[in-house]
């Protein structure tokens, strides 16, 4: 498999990109997209099984049912701290066949486990923990392609492999409640479960959820053995690779994915959830699939704004934008002391989707510029090359360690609505803190990043490193 290895790779050269190398990665991006949905797909599975699990003689409280939402966000931020160096060690290719197959595993378990209403409780704990594999994914396939393009087109090439990825929610949640009433399956997956709900007897294949993912899985992992890449060059030790953990815009750069990645995430795992408990006389589950495919679409299609206008002036609209968001929810859930109002709660999160999905581009599109123009400081002594293969390196292993941080927002979030509902009965004390936090952010982006003698615009205005 030696010629699957590029030994030569020089995206920055014109000359090159232009012959062989867009080519090359225009084919490797194009098969992490699938992957990468799975991943997503699978990872966000239990934001529409849990919602079925009482309708079918699972005895499990509320809370316990938020839990299951969070669980697989928070071994799948977790997962992403390792997966976000992994790339360097082993290849981009083997370490996406690897990890893709992993995600049977949750998958048949699910099958499995849903079929039989005395499971316990502590074995959906341990599937929804598997389940984050689907999330650790995400910063490997992200490191991966980031070596790829060159910076003029990373933004764009990172904002497609990420959208469409995250459009592997939408899918799961649009898929999902068609395939659990199909009795197509039964034969294979198994017998329905039989359904009393306001009177009216139905049967439900909730096994469906996890099985139907799996020959999709085995086809993207082959098609990903045999047609993607390994480029010699992006070899890197875990210790060359953890000088990122001593640099401030690391951290910096995590507050800010947090605030935009984790959002997208947290609200696709709580939204079908929070929209049943608060709006039960709402085809939730209909619905669902609306709001993360909003959020997966913009990241996808918006890549191109933060490349033409700078992703920190677009991650400055965004979190504006999220704040006037929030606000709207509250409105719409009553917290300002009127009555609720489904429309404007439904409308004020699809507001919140957008803004997500076009902030996590523009934050992404951040990362690999902000290390450029550092680099002189960093490394007053090397020459361009050295500067720019540093650069690279560290690039990719900030982007995986910030997908990494931003993903626990998919635990927090569903543990706040889970807990301010259960304190009293609303989501307002959750959406409060929501919104003191995308403050926070505003400020800190401004801040670092946006007014005129930052960084980005010092270097853009002396003509030092993103070019450089």
């Amino acid at each position: 498999m030696a010629n699957h290895v590029l030994k030569e790779w020089s995206p920055e050269d014109p000359g090159f990109w232009s012959k062989t190398g867009r080519g090359i990665a225009a084919r490797n991006l194009w098969l992490s997209v699938p992957n990468l949905t799975l991943a997503f797909a699978v990872w966000m599975v239990w934001s529409m099984v849990v919602a079925k699990l009482k309708l079918i003689g699972f005895a499990f409280t509320t809370d316990q049912l938020f839990w299951l939402t969070a669980l697989p966000a928070l071994s799948g931020a977790t997962l992403r701290i390792f997966y976000s160096f992994v790339v360097p060690i082993f290849g981009g290719r083997l370490w996406t066949v690897l990890t893709t197959l992993s995600l049977a595993v949750p998958a048949i378990g699910i099958g499995i486990a849903v079929q039989n209403p005395n499971t316990p409780y502590i074995v959906f704990v341990v599937l929804a923990l598997l389940c984050g594999f689907g999330g650790g994914n995400f910063a490997s396939s992200m490191s991966n392609i980031a070596f790829f393009f060159p910076k003029k087109e990373k933004g764009n090439a990172l904002a497609i492999n990420a959208g469409f990825g995250n459009l592997g929610v939408s899918l799961m949640q649009f898929v999902v409640p068609v395939i659990v009433v199909s009795g197509l399956f039964a034969p294979v997956f198994g017998a329905g479960q039989a359904v009393h709900d306001k009177g009216i007897e139905s049967q439900l294949y909730l096994q469906n959820a996890g099985f139907i993912w799996v020959p999709f899985i085995v086809a993207a992992a082959i098609a990903a053995w045999f047609g993607m890449n390994d480029i010699a060059s992006a070899k890197a030790s875990f210790k060359a690779q953890s000088v990122v953990f001593k640099r401030r815009h690391n951290w910096i750069m995590c507050w800010l994915y947090l605030g935009t990645f984790g959002s997208f995430i947290g609200f696709s795992a709580a939204f079908p959830l929070l929209m049943k408990t608060l709006f039960p006389d709402v085809n939730a589950l209909q619905l669902a699939f609306l709001g993360p495919l909003v959020g997966a679409s913009s990241r996808a299609l918006t890549g191109w704004v933060s490349d033409k206008w700078g992703g920190e002036n677009v991650t400055q609209v965004t979190f504006i934008a999220l704040i006037g968001g929030v606000l709207g929810v509250l409105y719409g859930v009553g917290g300002f002391g009127g009555a609720s109002s489904f429309p404007v709660f439904f409308a004020a999160f699809m507001w919140l989707f957008f803004w997500t999905g076009v902030g996590n581009a523009s934050t992404f599109q951040m990362i690999p510029a902000i290390v450029r123009a550092d680099m002189p400081r960093l490394m007053p002594q090397a020459d361009t090359a050295q500067r720019l293969k540093a650069s690279e390196m560290e690039a990719a292993a900030i982007i995986g360690f910030t997908s990494a941080f931003g993903a626990y927002g998919g635990v927090f979030i569903p543990m706040a609505f889970g807990q301010s509902l259960k304190a009293s009965g609303t989501p307002v004390t959750a959406l409060f803190c929501f919104l003191a936090f995308y403050v926070s952010c505003a400020l800190i982006n401004w801040a670092v990043y946006a007014r005129k003698t930052s960084l980005l615009n010092a270097s853009k205005s002396t003509n030092l490193s993103p070019a450089e």
